[in-house]
């Protein structure tokens, strides 16, 4: 049984060049691998209650649609860096386990603590500050990239 992979992402009105870049790589991957986008509703922000209930709001959207068997990977800039190899070997293991993988992308102000405690691998794709509709473009890349190093397809090179 093959891997599914789920892209968890708060927000639903990204600019048209994200969903455009976001759909090529992920018309790239084929039949091999499937990278499904799940949107979530930010939390309502107002200037007079700060990000708190916004964030709270978040994270039981996001952990309602987590399922028990997936490898939870949150995309958060203090997380564990890897090179585009080592993400490769992950993303291996993870295909050789059968194992499904979720990757979330919290909303403009983080994860609340108990998304970041859900999560198997906190993972930093740059230790810059990424808008978050980027984040899925650089994904899915990342994402191609890696089947294309397992696949032993020339689009990367070293």
């Amino acid at each position: 049984m093959p891997v599914r992979l789920r892209l968890i992402a708060v927000g639903t009105r990204p600019p048209p060049w994200v969903r455009q870049a976001y759909e090529e790589y992920v018309r790239r991957l084929g039949p091999r691998l499937k990278l499904a986008l799940v949107e979530v509703e930010p939390g309502s922000r107002t200037a007079s209650q700060g990000p708190r209930k916004a964030i709270e709001s978040e994270a039981r959207k996001i952990l309602s649609l987590v399922r028990t068997d997936e490898f939870v990977v949150a995309l958060d800039e203090h997380g564990t860096e890897l090179s585009t190899k080592a993400l490769s070997d992950w993303l291996a293991g993870r295909m050789q386990a059968a194992q499904d993988v979720a990757f979330l992308i919290g909303g403009p102000d983080g994860f609340a603590p108990e998304v970041l405690s859900r999560a198997d691998l906190t993972l930093s794709l740059s230790r810059l500050t990424l808008p978050h509709a980027l984040v899925r473009v650089v994904l899915a890349e990342q994402i191609y990239r890696t089947l294309s190093i397992l696949s032993h397809h020339p689009y990367h090179r070293e």
